[in-house]
């Protein structure tokens, strides 16, 4: 049977004792209560499971073994290089549809596929989520939690393996099961305590009619079969010496009865529609008017959901996913966001009330380190609109981008640039501003942008001529564009952010021209932890103005000047 086949095969893996407790879980998971057609994982109607867990990885491998997915000498090349069975679970399987790993998530991606099941597609699939007793700890998973009752989400099932001990410690609250329970009550959970190497409990309590989401919570014992390691600290991540496996592998077949019987799953009720997200558009072209002042604040995306969550309703290409916030809370989610990379997931994101141009509100909530952040993140797209026009672009634009998108807006009211028809692609700039008597480059985006605008109209007053770009996208950035007009300005480039020095836009055109000889580059950003005052007053005070541009211009110019 599945129980101690999946038993067998992890007991030469690295995480062995914490396979062994979820071996009955699993096993009635996938061969009794789960509806999924095993030959073919992304089928839309297949109920969904997520390894919240992740590092019990080879217990799920070994279940797609039994299931005819996998074949057995898959098993072998865990871990190594070649192989699409890694450490935990990522989409390079197919049965997997999100990264895990990083504890504390599996359950957010869940009630996102939850959602997505309940109210987008209204279809039969349940979304069951095993979660560690370590991981309860984590605050994103009672967040999930909350987020489950708040919608009802009575098509999801939480799995709680209740195995006592942690990585190095017990748990916190160890096999105190009614703790777990009374806790999920109060969430809003139906909450059963199972012991959970008992399948005729399992069975039962997985078949319960749901009215609200439940919480299966399981008492385990970590190392269970491995009489050596059971219920014992010191094991955990560590793989059994050859002799100890053999022995364990040798009393675990004894105990297997040969049958010629073979488990398989319920089919799933196919009733799932089909979904296309190809070509999304906006239903009408941006309604502005030349020099219309707009306060961009996340139009289109008001509601702020977990990313984790945003992972989940995007999973297996359902919906385009929005969420927004303030740009700076999306630093408290850089975990998620990681992860939702490792996932391959397509989620948007807009972060408003971006940098220092925020004002009044002070330190605590200007996103001046946004831009680094989201730059570091492999499949990351970052969109930096300046009007209301390029705002709502960036936001179809991100329909059809895939990754991670992030759009930066900022809070004060600015003018319209754009004409509503202006046309606009992922790593093109703008050239808003020049002559062909310019003298340096100025790069902005949102609030410096204009800024950067407004410079250029004080300085041609002085015969001084700049040409002035707009990004649009910071990654990818358009070096082209870039590097072709600094050409006509004999190289000199400023750039001037609503950012820190460190991994924004100033950063991301050095590295765009570092290797093209005789250019010149300045760079105006915020070099300290600003203070609350009126947007203008911190614009001056920290170097990012209109004022602060075309000094740098008239030092740049000197500078070239003197050198001759």
């Amino acid at each position: 049977v599945p129980i101690y086949f999946g038993v067998c095969c992890v007991c030469v893996c690295l995480y062995p004792t914490s396979c062994c407790s979820v071996a009955e879980i699993m096993s009635v998971l996938y061969f009794n209560t789960m509806r999924y057609r095993p030959e073919d994982p992304k089928n839309i109607s297949n109920d969904r499971f997520i390894l919240s867990k992740g590092h019990a990885a080879p217990a799920l491998y070994s279940i797609w073994v039994e299931t005819g997915f996998l074949k057995e000498s898959e098993l072998h090349s865990l871990c190594q290089v070649e192989s699409t069975l890694e450490g935990h679970p990522t989409p390079k399987q197919q049965f997997v549809d999100v990264a895990t790993g990083s504890l504390g998530q599996g359950l957010g991606v869940a009630c996102g596929m939850a959602y997505t099941g309940k109210y987008f597609d209204k279809s039969s699939y349940r979304v069951f989520c095993l979660l560690g007793d370590g991981e309860m700890s984590e605050g994103a998973v009672w967040e999930a939690m909350s987020f489950a009752s708040f919608y009802q989400l009575d098509n999801l099932v939480a799995i709680m393996d209740i195995n006592r001990l942690g990585q190095t410690d017990p748990a916190p609250l160890q096999h105190h099961v009614d703790k777990y329970q009374r806790r999920c009550e109060a969430f809003g959970w139906h909450a059963i305590v199972v012991d959970g190497h008992s399948v005729e409990e399992l069975c039962k309590a997985l078949s319960q009619a749901r009215h609200q989401p439940t919480a299966i919570i399981a008492k385990t014992t970590k190392g269970k079969g491995i009489p050596a390691a059971e219920d014992k600290l010191g094991w955990h991540a560590k793989p059994l010496p050859k002799d100890m496996a053999d022995a364990v592998v040798k009393d675990l077949q004894a105990r297997i009865t040969s049958s010629s019987k073979r488990l398989y799953p319920a089919t799933p009720i196919e009733d799932t529609p089909p979904v296309s997200l190809r070509n999304v558009r906006m239903p009408s072209a941006p309604g502005y008017k030349q020099e219309e002042k707009v306060q961009a604040l996340c139009k289109h995306t008001h509601l702020t959901i977990p990313i984790s969550v945003a992972t989940g309703c995007a999973a297996r290409d359902r919906n385009v996913v929005y969420a927004s916030t303030l740009a700076s809370f999306f630093a408290r989610a850089y975990d998620q966001l990681r992860m939702a990379a490792v996932s391959e997931s397509n989620i948007n994101l807009c972060g408003s009330h971006c940098g220092l141009s925020i004002g009044e509100d002070g330190p605590s909530l200007m996103s001046l380190e946004d831009m680094a952040m989201f730059r570091a993140i492999p499949t990351a797209t970052i969109f930096y609109p300046s009007d209301g026009v390029s705002i709502e672009k960036a936001v179809e634009l991100a329909a059809s981008t895939k990754g991670v998108c992030y759009i930066r807006t900022s809070r004060p009211e600015n003018p319209i640039i754009y004409n509503s028809n202006e046309d606009f692609h992922v790593g093109q700039a703008k050239v808003v501003y020049q002559s062909a008597e310019d003298k340096v480059t100025v790069i902005g985006a949102g609030v410096t942008l204009h800024e950067a605008l407004a410079a250029a109209e004080m300085l041609k007053k002085e015969r001084i001529f700049i040409r002035v770009i707009d990004p649009f996208t910071i990654k990818p950035l358009d070096s082209k564009t870039i590097i072709e007009n600094a050409r006509q300005t004999r190289g000199r480039i400023l750039t001037v952010e609503d950012h820190y020095y460190e991994g924004g836009l100033g950063e991301a055109v050095c590295s765009a021209v570092v290797n093209e000889q005789g250019f010149t580059l300045q760079r105006l950003a915020v070099a300290h932890v600003p203070r609350s005052g009126k947007p203008n007053e911190l614009l001056k005070i920290y170097g990012i103005d209109r004022e602060a541009i075309c000094q740098s211009v008239r030092k740049m110019l000197s500078g070239s000047a003197n050198a001759k």
